[in-house]
């Protein structure tokens, strides 16, 4: 189908257009004078020359800046010759009926009026020429029509004149035309279909020329009317388009059923590139394919054998190579087109969720190492604190200092312990419970010393916590306190355990900034004494755990951390 564009359009783009209009009636006009008075003076000979020349420079079909292949330049230089030296009326008529279905082709697409109308003036102009003039030279045996002579040079002669009159039709150089060949090839078979009908007819009723052609019009009206219908029927009957598409979609094999194994392969295989492998060896039992070639980004394979002809298709990342032993057939393509569009689908559709695994996996790694950075910075604040000790003790001080290593040591051991098991197994979070006042005792012993004061309000006998999941986030609650306390020695931390269980840690030193702690449980933040991530880690461990860490109190003299179960 002949795209038109519009007179602007060149002017918008700054590219050299054409006049469409203007060839096509110069083109016509060539034409007319050509064969209306004869086709056998020399004169008549370069006129069909001309003709020839203007229908290659108005052609939609290939663009006038890109090189013509030897080949076609042949074929034109043999049409040329044939125009100027050999005087047929056979040929003048298919080259007319030629022009008649890539013109009439083009009506459909037509977007502005005055294109539309120069198209069907054209097609009224050629099939009028090819009934009324060419048609009765060719079988010399018809009965001339009384005035047709004088009717086609001069009658006739107006339709060109009127198309070259219509302003518009202009087309960018270089810019895509799109020819619809069903279309055109639809309408030269209905011009052929009409000269051998009236000529049948013609012949067989021996009756005047005129009424032979409008006998075989009516006859070919109503096969079209019945053809509309059957293609597309209201009730019963399915339609011819709907055996046509089942043809094109069948071609002799289950289309359904290539899609369903397909997708039980996809849903099967987890591993895009063994997908695919296993995906093409099915799709071999087609017989029309003798191997296939592929290329991804992660691999490069072939199964079954390569051929003489060899096909390309692309999906993505994905290259596919078809080898046949000869050309494809336009519905096989479309079948073939399908089926590695499908089998590109299902391979980027694996591709994707591996990806997304070794991204959760990656990011599970990423969270673990940032939560277990917080819990060696707090344990390497206990080892700090037993370094001091020991530097500091005296001779009477023996006894205290190794009871203080007694208590320190083993639970820094443990958990240093259970910092490598969670690095090796990111993805497992660890809810071992212990009881609620056996990990009390150990939290009083293991800061016992520092300027932490401990205040039970009662937990229940036998309440149990996730002793990970305390031990890391008290450890940052009271380490980001105690960092208060290396400015301001007069501040004291507050721990409390109620029932829940529930750990409250508070402080008396300045509030948190509203800025901040709008912040500090949804994003990393700037830190002048850390990384900034640790308040952020542990609202994320606190909810994967089940618990929740909120600010409950914010406020100068009253800043309270609260972690409780969740809801």
């Amino acid at each position: 189908m002949i795209v038109p564009q519009t007179a602007g359009a060149g002017a918008a783009t700054g590219k050299p257009t054409r006049p469409l209009n203007v060839l096509l009636a110069l083109m016509l006009l060539a034409l007319h004078f050509a064969i209306a008075w004869g086709a056998d003076d020399w004169w008549q000979r370069g006129l069909m020359l001309t003709h020839l020349g203007l229908f290659l420079i108005w052609q939609p079909v290939w663009s006038g800046e890109r090189q013509v292949p030897a080949a076609l330049a042949i074929v034109m230089l043999g049409l040329g010759a044939v125009f100027a030296f050999v005087s047929n009326w056979w040929i003048i008529g298919t080259w007319m009926a030629l022009l008649f279905g890539l013109i009439g082709g083009s009506v459909p697409g037509r977007a502005g009026r005055r294109d539309r109308l120069v198209s069907i003036l054209a097609a009224v102009y050629l099939i009028s020429m090819v009934l009324m003039w060419v048609v009765p030279q060719v079988f010399t045996n018809y009965q001339s029509v009384s005035g047709a002579t004088e009717f086609v040079r001069y009658g006739l002669l107006l339709l060109p004149l009127a198309i070259l009159v219509i302003p518009g039709g202009t087309h960018v150089r270089g810019e895509p035309v799109v020819v619809d060949l069903f279309y055109s090839v639809m309408l030269f078979l209905l011009v052929v279909v009409l000269v051998l009908g009236s000529f049948v007819v013609y012949e067989l009723t021996r009756g005047a020329y005129l009424l032979g052609l409008a006998q075989t019009l009516m006859v070919i009206a109503v096969v079209l009317v019945a053809l509309s219908w059957l293609w597309n029927p209201r009730a019963g009957f399915s339609g011819i388009g709907t055996l046509v598409s089942q043809y094109l979609l069948g071609l002799g094999l289950p289309f359904e059923q290539r899609m369903r194994r397909l997708a039980e392969m996809a849903q099967a295989e987890t591993r895009p590139e063994q997908f695919l492998h296993n995906a093409l060896t099915y799709l071999l039992e087609l017989q029309w394919v003798t191997g296939f070639g592929w290329i991804t980004p992660l691999s490069v394979g072939k199964v079954g054998a390569q051929d003489t002809h060899a096909e390309q298709y692309e999906s993505g990342a994905l290259q596919v190579t078809l080898y046949a032993p000869r050309p494809f057939s336009p519905a096989v393509l479309l079948h073939l087109r399908l089926l590695m569009q499908m089998v590109g689908h299902f391979h980027e559709a694996l591709r994707r969720e591996q990806q997304r695994q070794q991204s959760a996996y990656t990011q599970a790694i990423y969270e673990t190492g940032a939560r277990l950075t917080h819990d060696v910075k707090n344990m390497l604040q206990s080892l700090h604190s037993i370094c001091a000790a020991a530097e500091m003790r005296g001779v009477e001080d023996d006894t205290a200092f190794r009871s203080l290593v007694r208590r320190q040591l083993p639970q820094i051991t443990q958990r240093l312990g259970a910092t490598l098991e969670k690095l090796k197994s990111p993805e497992i979070i660890n809810s071992n419970e212990v009881d609620a006042a056996i990990w009390w005792q150990a939290l009083q012993a293991r800061y016992a010393g520092r300027p932490v004061i401990f205040q039970d309000t009662g937990a229940p006998n036998g309440t149990k916590l996730p002793a990970e999941l305390f031990d890391s986030i008290v450890d940052t609650l009271i380490d980001n306190a105690l960092y208060k306390h290396t400015q301001d020695t007069a501040l004291q931390v507050i721990v409390m355990l109620d029932s829940g269980p529930r750990l409250i840690v508070t402080d008396n030193g300045p509030l948190i900034p509203p800025a901040l702690a709008d912040k500090i449980f949804n994003a990393p933040v700037a830190s002048a004494s850390g990384l900034g991530v640790g308040l952020f880690q542990a609202a994320r461990f606190a909810g994967q755990s089940g618990y929740r860490l909120d600010l409950k109190e914010n406020r100068d003299g009253a800043v309270s951390f609260e972690l409780g179960p969740a809801g």
